[in-house]
């Protein structure tokens, strides 16, 4: 799985590169877990539909000030808020901002209480 995860985030950056929640929920339990970057406000993280169990908080608005912070852990970024309209464009403000490696959960919170529960 982590090959296939490795071939997505290689791919050309002018098309987003999504991750299906399964496919992110068994990649949370193995090693090189990729930082989930939850855009939504913290009313909605902390609201009906939660959060993945360790994703940090960053509205979509407060994103360009953590860029730096998130770019020098090295590590691949899952965005996610509710659908994935922000968590979209959240991905796509952090490539053009220069960094590899950022991806969007398919379908944000919705789909994955639906999916994983």
């Amino acid at each position: 799985m982590l090959a296939r995860l490795a071939r997505l985030f290689h791919r050309p950056a002018s098309a987003p590169v999504w991750v299906e929640p399964a496919e992110l929920h068994r990649w949370l339990a193995g090693e090189g877990a990729p930082i989930v970057v939850d855009v939504r406000g913290p009313d909605e993280f902390s609201g009906p539909l939660g959060h993945i169990d360790g994703a940090r908080n960053i509205p979509l608005g407060e994103l360009p000030a953590h860029t730096q912070a998130l770019a020098a852990e090295g590590r691949p970024l899952i965005m996610v808020c509710l659908t994935d309209k922000r968590s979209s464009q959240a991905a796509a403000e952090l490539v053009a901002a220069g960094m590899r490696d950022v991806a969007v959960l398919r379908g944000g919170m919705k789909l994955w209480r639906e999916t994983i529960g």
